[in-house]
């Protein structure tokens, strides 16, 4: 299947190239100067960068679009457009690329299985991009994204110009996609439909393992042999022995950990967590390598960072050159994200969707109460607006769920983002609500996100942080949400 991939100048076609990791992906390909196109439903500045990187983009998923590269054109690479009317023309169909989300429910899918187009699965072609590269493979239930992301930024720092393909935006290459000019890849490995076990990378990174996608995986156990199979297939494991089930069911070559400490190879002590980043002195097999100072606050980001370490390590990076890159790291997109700041107000967005990664933000969220005015303010009270992402989620951790708000001061919940899942029947999101409600005093349902808007608008307060939560579409609203805090601000100005 891998070899089967055509890199010599046959087209690509994307179904839904406007998705995180399919846009990856794309990019990487038209910074190769392959041909590409794709299809999406919606314009997003992700797909904007794709069309002038060269990619060209339908908003509508149909058969004609597979046809666009039998057409006459001319693959301009001074603009990098595709220019109808040349002497150069494609002889063959586009080999199509789809995410899980795409099947047999959908025309355009439909239309390239009867027109004979080679069709992969997005993994098919990540698999086939690092099997022609030294890879790091960045695997595990939570912290993918961010640890890639690090680990990305602290090999640039260090004079390791990767390709790098995550799963979420990244300030210092402006997306989620980086084309370097090292034989090294790094790449996000997606556990939640089975798909990364198609990856054989150099150096395999698993951060955790839990259930997390109970639409795919019907135990634990299940979980665990898909990583137990990523790890047979890399060279050199790195993982994480603050983890359980990591230290019950893997054999690592390497280890680093942040609590259980001397046993693992990466340790730190002397640690200081702090509001807006954390410091500790970091250990390598016993011996002292320096001081490291995170801009990104939390335990879960230090042991981030100690993973990157303990893998930049064995790609030959210095300490001192990994722990400079990753002093500057600000963070992903959507992982405790700053969104503004405005009449006293903190905005924050945050992929949190699953019970553990909600206690771990809320924890964080928690160091700013603490803190001596942190990011210009003293946080007093903390909004928790949740909103609970696929209905399977929901009711394989419901217990979890209503005890993982402990944290916050406030808590609103808004209804279900399906992600493509039908309503079960009976299915009430206010019922999700009162569970929580029954181990927290203050818990309100809004039951859209018009609602939400109104109720934050109407109760937010100097002093407070709005932590938007969820892998839905609840960040839309953020900026009708800050807008009215945002020209009170102004306002005060201008009137002083």
């Amino acid at each position: 299947m891998l070899n089967s991939v055509d890199f010599s100048g046959r087209p690509f076609h994307f179904i839904g190239i406007g998705g995180i990791g399919m846009s990856a992906l794309a990019y990487v390909l038209t910074q190769q100067r392959l041909p590409v196109s794709g299809s999406d439903l919606r314009l997003s500045h992700i797909t904007q960068r794709l069309q002038e990187s060269g990619a060209h983009v339908f908003w509508k998923q149909e058969a004609d679009n597979l046809r666009f590269f039998e057409r006459d054109f001319d693959y301009d690479y001074g603009d990098r457009a595709l220019v109808p009317g040349s002497a150069h023309r494609s002889v063959s169909l586009p080999q199509v690329i789809c995410s899980t989300a795409i099947n047999e429910s959908n025309d355009e899918y439909r239309a390239a299985k009867a027109m004979g187009c080679p069709i992969f699965h997005r993994s098919d072609l990540l698999a086939a991009l690092m099997q022609k590269q030294q890879s790091i493979a960045v695997a595990g239930t939570h912290g993918k994204t961010t640890t890639s992301s690090m680990m990305g930024y602290a090999l640039l720092a260090a004079d390791i110009d990767p390709t790098i393909v995550v799963g979420g935006e990244v300030s210092a290459w402006e997306g989620n996609a980086h084309l370097g000019s090292s034989d090294w890849f790094v790449a996000e490995a997606d556990e939640s439909d089975g798909s990364l076990v198609k990856l054989s990378p150099k150096i395999g990174i698993i951060t955790n393992i839990e259930l997390d996608h109970p639409d795919h995986y019907s135990s634990l156990d299940d979980v665990v042999d898909i990583f137990r199979r990523f790890a047979e297939q890399a060279e050199t494991v790195v993982a994480s022995a603050d983890c359980a089930t990591i230290r019950e069911f893997i054999k690592p070559d390497i280890t680093y950990a942040v609590e259980v400490g001397g046993e693992a190879d990466y340790t730190v002590s002397e640690v200081v967590y702090g509001a807006t980043g954390t410091r500790a002195l970091v250990w390598e097999r016993g011996h002292r390598l320096g001081i490291l100072r995170l801009s990104v606050p939390g335990k879960h980001n230090l042991s981030n960072a100690l993973a990157v370490i303990a893998a930049g390590r064995q790609v030959g990076a210095s300490f001192e050159a990994l722990a400079s890159g990753l002093a500057d790291f600000e963070g992903a997109r959507r992982r405790f994200e700053s969104r503004g700041f405005y009449n006293g107000i903190q905005f924050v967005d945050d992929y949190a969707h699953h019970p553990s990664e909600i206690k771990v933000t809320l924890s964080t969220a928690c160091l700013l109460k603490k803190a001596d005015r942190p990011l210009g303010c003293h946080v007093k009270r903390v909004f928790a607006i949740f909103q609970p992402h696929r209905y399977s989620r929901i009711a394989a951790f419901l217990d979890d769920f209503a005890q993982a708000f402990k944290d916050a001061d406030e808590v609103i919940v808004t209804d279900v983002y399906s992600a493509g899942e039908i309503e079960p029947p009976g299915f009430s999101t206010r019922a999700v609500a009162n569970e929580i409600a029954a181990y927290h005093p203050h818990v309100q349902y809004c039951s859209s996100l018009e609602a939400v808007s109104a109720v934050l608008i109407e109760r937010l307060q100097p002093g407070d942080m709005a932590l938007f939560l969820g892998a839905g579409n609840l960040n839309r609203i953020i900026p009708d949400v800050m807008e009215p805090f945002m020209n009170a601000e102004m306002q005060a100005v201008q009137q002083a």
